[in-house]
């Protein structure tokens, strides 16, 4: 007899990915390359000329109104895509939180018009900006959205909680009005681009998460701690002794505390009151 418990099931896991272009008629200054196709393979994405999010919801019935921008690394020529996008957006899910994986502008991809400082940047603060205007729509609470950041992924999430990201009271565009700074901002091994000397007391509070054998990150992770704690501002920070650059999610690692790191993600989320009351709908 067929039973309907794995449909269920896999009903109970998360709404299919919507992808939602970040400017609907194409990136300001490059609206004629919106519609070239981006290229894909294995675990990369690239050739992105209209940036997006694709949005990853988790059951209505689970959901607690938070929210994440997750930028995946890359070194700006591709996007890692799978394992530092879709499966991070997932495993939020399996928490209650709503995901949402940027595709920006990759300014170093052979032939790139693109800038990292310019480009990249804008795309991200969009892509907060953009979950806020539709957060009654995905059930998210706009005072409870961050932003993840994987290496140069890093480097985008360091724009958008650091740099200027206010609102334009009198742009044109609605969404260009909305606040881009992030409630919380979670960084695993990010690249030093956009790292501030110095943050504010009111900094969002930061996640920080790194292998010490990891030469290239681990120091910008240092040294945002000590920014983050001279300004006393709330941190938290796990430092491996190994595991190198680019574990993701550790699930191929062989190290226990790499395999396990996305528990103390969950428990920091938990501890900070991100996984509060579901926002009203």
């Amino acid at each position: 007899m067929t039973t309907l418990a794995p449909i269920l099931a896999l009903a109970l896991v998360a709404q299919d990915p919507q992808t939602v272009p970040l400017w609907p008629a194409g990136a300001p200054g490059f609206e004629s390359r919106r519609d070239e196709p981006e290229e894909a393979k294995d675990y990369w994405v690239k050739n992105v000329h209209n940036p997006s999010i694709t949005a990853y919801l988790p059951p209505k019935e689970k959901a607690t109104g938070a929210a994440v921008v997750i930028c995946p690394g890359g070194g700006h020529r591709l996007l890692v895509f799978n394992a530092e996008g879709a499966d991070a957006a997932r495993h939020l899910n399996s928490i209650g939180v709503a995901a949402f994986v940027l595709k920006y502008r990759l300014g170093r991809e052979e032939g790139s018009p693109y800038k990292i400082e310019e480009h990249a940047r804008a795309d991200g603060l969009r892509a907060m900006r953009l979950v806020r205007s539709r957060a009654a729509e995905w059930g998210v609470d706009p005072k409870r959205v961050g932003v993840m950041g994987f290496s140069a992924g890093g480097e985008v999430a360091s724009f958008v909680a650091f740099g200027p990201n206010a609102g334009d009271p009198d742009a044109k565009d609605p969404v260009d009005r909305l606040d881009a700074r992030p409630d919380f901002l979670i960084q695993v091994y990010p690249g030093p681009i956009g790292c501030p000397e110095t943050v504010p007391k009111d900094a969002p509070p930061a996640f920080l998460l790194v292998a010490s054998d990891d030469k290239g990150a681990a120091g910008t992770i240092v040294k945002l701690l000590q920014s983050y704690r001279d300004a006393g501002a709330s941190v938290e920070a796990h430092v491996f002794a190994r595991g190198g650059h680019g574990f993701n999610l550790g699930r191929r690692s062989k190290l226990a505390s790499v395999k396990d790191w996305p528990a103390r993600l969950d428990q920091w989320l938990a501890d900070g009151g991100f996984l509060g009351a579901t926002a009203e709908k």
